[in-house]
This record gives structure tokens, sequence and C-alpha cells, in this order.
């Protein structure tokens, strides 16, 4: 068994990591004319909605609730993920990933109000971030209609590959880039309206044929919808207009430190196994998770595991300590992709065959219990940890005390002011 030396220096929570926090600096770069020119009014303006006795993290875990809330509702009214269900479920969806994202911008806001910010909110923020990856795309995958199918896998597990790459490239530039058209902002706009549109009109128009809706293009649009536009446009976006930018801006960090470049990329290797575990698993002709419709399970699960994986990322950026290549909530997710494709390895003759899909469904429950029982005791380690050595409340405002001078302060929580959500 390890000790607790070791454990705290495995989580980068070791004292002299924990260190390190003090030094810390938050710095982030968004281009987005939205969001300057448009949101930032908004934001600012909603931020004075709010109590000031409200903790900044406690607003980010608000908006997380939203979205935990429209995955309840889910299972309730679409449960396949086709529907169609009742309008107003699709417009909760959009109101729900609208206000996670509002409350994702106005934490780090609410923290200058209070005087509370710190290196926790940060990882609190993105950590967040992590686990809502692929809940909120479980709503877009519904709201199209896509079904528990590949194409709906894809659509509900392809954001982490942006948040990843995302991910890793602030922890080598130490600054958060988001461009003229991100993810953050533009994206979510785009969904909420792609999921407002299934309210008003039904998820049936994004399997509909376009050339009903442009005929005079019949002869070259054919039978083609907009579902077979999807997996091409999700994928060119991603390899031509946001991973190219992340290299392009590690490269640029690492030169500037006279560093070399090739050796990062085996940083790579925890979301290569990610992604091969999850298309090998989900993609094989034995496995029963997407035929018997356990895809809602398999996405709490992976959310878990992504969440414990990018976040150990932004642990390390943070106190400035190696870079995490393995966590061992991956073990399970290779296991699984092993045994629903064994019988392509089993040797002839032995009675081995596929599992069942019963036996499938009970792995996947104890891996979530499994995901959900680490991540719990990894966040408590963390946080409580850095809660400790900065002297400040994760959930709560410290009473106001009066100082010598007659001014009231915050007491302990102020001195590290390195503010998490969007600069003003």
């Amino acid at each position: 068994m390890p000790t607790k030396a070791e454990t705290a220096k495995h989580e980068c929570v070791s004292e002299d990591a924990l260190q390190q926090l003090k030094f810390y600096k938050y710095s982030s770069v968004d281009k987005s004319l939205i969001s300057r020119y448009i949101l930032k009014h908004y934001w600012n303006g909603f931020v004075e909605l709010l109590p000031m006795w409200l903790a900044p993290n406690l607003v980010t875990l608000i908006g997380f609730f939203f979205i935990l809330g429209n995955v309840a509702l889910l299972e309730v009214y679409v449960p396949d993920l086709v529907g169609p269900a009742p309008s107003w479920v699709y417009y909760s969806f959009a109101f729900g990933m609208w206000m996670y994202s509002t409350m994702d911008n106005v934490d780090g806001k609410q923290a200058r109000r209070t005087g509370t910010s710190s290196p926790l909110g940060e990882l609190f923020d993105h950590g967040i971030d992590s686990l809502n990856c692929t809940l909120a795309s479980l709503l877009e995958t519904a709201a199209v209609g896509y079904g528990t199918s590949k194409i709906g896998a894809f659509t509900a597990l392809v954001p982490v590959l942006p948040m990843f790459f995302s991910t890793w490239e602030t922890y080598h530039t130490h600054t958060l880039y988001l461009g003229y058209f991100n993810g953050p902002t533009e994206g979510l706009i785009i969904a909420c309206t792609f999921i407002c549109m299934s309210g008003y009109f039904g998820p049936e128009i994004w399997s509909t044929p376009l050339a009903t809706y442009f005929p005079s293009y019949k002869e070259t649009l054919g039978g083609m919808s907009f579902r077979d536009c999807w997996i091409p446009m999700i994928l060119i976006t991603f390899f031509v207009a946001h991973l190219p930018f992340c290299i392009i801006n590690v490269a640029r960090a690492r030169r500037a430190q006279k560093l070399p470049v090739l050796p990062l990329f085996l940083e790579w290797t925890p979301m290569l196994i990610f992604t091969a575990a999850t298309t090998a698993w989900l993609g094989s002709p034995y496995s029963f998770i997407l035929k018997d419709n356990h895809l809602v399970l398999y996405c709490l699960t992976m959310s878990l595991v992504f969440g414990r994986m990018t976040t150990k990322i932004i642990l390390a950026h943070l106190t400035r300590q190696p870079f995490p290549y393995w966590t061992i909530m991956l073990a399970p997710m290779i296991g699984g992709a092993l045994l629903v494709n064994h019988p392509y390895f089993t040797i002839t003759g032995t009675t081995f065959g596929p599992i069942s899909a019963n036996f499938e469904l009970w792995y996947l429950r104890a891996y979530f219990v499994f995901a959900a029982v680490v991540y719990g005791k990894w966040a408590h380690l963390v946080i409580t940890s850095i809660c400790e050595f900065l002297g400040i409340n994760c959930l709560t405002i410290p009473n106001r005390k009066t100082n010598e001078n007659g001014t009231r302060s915050n007491g302990a929580a102020n001195g590290f002011h390195s503010e998490k959500g969007r600069r003003d």
C-alpha cells in the first residue's frame, strides 16, 4: 500500500507541489467577438444578480446541476435518445445548457466581487467542464434523435477530443486560448439553436433529406440528410480548426524555452487509449451497450473517467508537476474493450464464447461504481489539500472580519488572485 506521502506526490498535492500555488497566475485569451462585444455585457449584468454570500465554486456547481437535471429529464422522457419528446423537454435542454454556460462564465466574476479568487477556482471550474463534456453532448444526441446508434455515441463522446487537447495546450503554454470561433461560445450557441429547432420542428428534421428543404438541389443532394453530414463536419472542424492551433501554440511555447516539441506527442497516450478503447468497445459487433440502450450509463461512466484524466492534467499545470500519463480509471475501460472483442482472439476448440448482454451490463455498472468511488476519493483529497494549504473554503465564503484598519476582508481567502472563468 502506498504511503500518504507517496499518494500526495502522485496526485500532485505534496507539500512541494502545493507551494507552486503561491506563484500561480491565471492567464487566458478569448478572441471570440460574440463573447467580447455581446455576452460580456450579459455576464456582467447577470453576476450582479448573485448574492454576495454565494461562493464562486458553488456558482459553478449550480450550473452543473442544470445539466444533471436535464440528464434525469432525458431518462424520463427520451430514454431511447430518439423521441420525440414533448417540445418543452427540448427547450429545457437548451435552457439548461445555456444556464450552465452562464454560471461557468460568471463564477470568475463572482470570485472577484467577493474577493475569493484562488487557484482552486480554475481547477474546480475546468474540472466541472471535463465532467460536463459527455453529458451536455448526450442532450444533443437526444435532441437530434440519433439514439443509441454509433452516430449517437460519436455525438455524445466526441467533445472529449477538443477538451483534452485544449487542456494539453494549457498545460504547456500556461494560457487558456479561445479562438474567434470556439466551442464554449459559438459552439454552445449553435448547440442551443439546434436543440430549440428540435423543440419547435421535432427531432425528425435532422433525418429528413436535405432536398426537402432545397428542392432545386435535389439531383445533387439525393437522399442526403443533415445526419449524413454530421460526422464529417465535426471531424473536419476538429482536425482543421482546433487541433493544429493547439499544436502550434504548444510548439511556440516550447521553442521560446528552447525545449524539444516531439517528445510531447507521447502525452497524447491517455487520449489515444481512451479513444481506441471506446471505439473497440462500442464498435464491436459483440457489444450490447448500444443495442440494449445503455449509452447514458456509458456516458455517465466516461464522464468520470475523462473528468479524472483531464483534471489531473489541470492540477499538474497549477502545481508545475510532470505530465500525468495514466489514471487507473482507464484500466477497466481497456478491460471492457478486450472482453467484448475476445472472440476475435479465442483459441479454436475452446468453449468460452462471446460474453452475454447481462454480463456486459453488470461489468459496466461495476465500472461506474468504481469510477464514482475513485473519482470521489481523489476529488476529496485534492480539494481538502488545497483548501488546507491556502486556508480557504471550497463551497462557502468565510465570515468577513474587521481588520486593524477598520476595513472588512475575507481573511485567508484573499491573497491568491488567480481568477477562474473568463477575463473581462
